[in-house]
């Protein structure tokens, strides 16, 4: 690949790149309600994409019920979190004719990622979201660059093509930074290093994850909506995979200074 050619994606996945940020941020800033909707959004987003992506002829009734679903949850008590998003991947899945059972994994992955981001929200507070996020966007800006500039191996070229040893190393080593930097804020200490890399490589196998759902049903991109990174899910993948592991450390007490 010549050096031109690598960067001919740079400047659109930049500008949308700017506006995600801004707009994440006052809504991350905000939270309660304006953070919520954002997040339902989101969900039903990723559900039309997946149902379109699975040839579903009804992806927009899809999405809006993957929408009210993670209202929904949000809303009632845990005990029927997973009941309702379950119901609305099944009622969703009954237009899918083919390859169901994938489908069924990326919705249910997606809707309990979304669930996870406004959870984490609105029970572990500002800082923690913070720190998810810049974990996430350092991640995929170190492993963007370095794997474009660096090359080499391959990580796992079956579900994901283009990406490197290098560049998913740079992404452990950006995320190990981001808790270095969060380590005093949060009250966390060094402990937040390890913790931060961790959810790094959720995001990165979330996001291999998805790379083999395309692969699987032979596109490119979940949808056009982003210029530059393609679909929401595309967009959105790595930070589903991370926020699903932060919930976690969050409930068993591992996000100190939290629980």
């Amino acid at each position: 690949m010549s050096g031109a050619a690598r960067w001919t994606d740079l400047w659109p996945r930049l500008m949308s790149g700017i506006v995600l940020i801004v707009v994440g941020a006052v809504e991350i800033w905000l939270g309660g309600v304006p953070f919520a909707a954002l997040v339902c959004v989101l969900a039903g987003a990723m559900i039309w994409e997946a149902a379109r992506m699975f040839a579903a002829p009804d992806a927009l009734r899809s999405g809006v019920l993957a929408a009210v679903a993670v209202a929904l949850a949000l809303w009632l008590p845990g005990i029927m979190v997973l009941p309702i998003l379950l119901a609305a991947v099944v009622v969703a899945s009954r237009s899918v004719e083919r390859e169901r059972g994938p489908f069924l994994a990326l919705a249910i992955w997606s809707l309990l990622g979304c669930y996870a981001m406004g959870t984490l929200r609105a029970e572990a507070g500002l800082i923690w979201v913070l720190w998810l996020v810049a974990v996430v966007v350092i991640s995929d800006v170190a492993g963007y660059f370095a794997g474009r500039s660096l090359g080499g191996p391959k990580f796992w070229p079956r579900y994901s093509p283009k990406k490197t040893w290098s560049g998913t190393i740079a992404g452990w080593i950006g995320a190990a930074g981001v808790g270095l930097i969060f380590a005093a804020p949060t009250g966390a200490g060094l402990a937040l290093v390890p913790l931060s890399v961790l959810v790094s490589f959720a995001g990165q196998m979330g996001d291999i994850a998805e790379s083999a759902v395309k692969r699987l049903r032979g596109v490119k991109d979940s949808s056009n909506l982003i210029p530059g990174h393609g679909g929401v899910l595309d967009r959105f993948d790595a930070m589903l995979g991370a926020a699903l592991v932060g919930v976690i450390l969050w409930a068993v007490g591992l996000l100190p200074g939290v629980a």
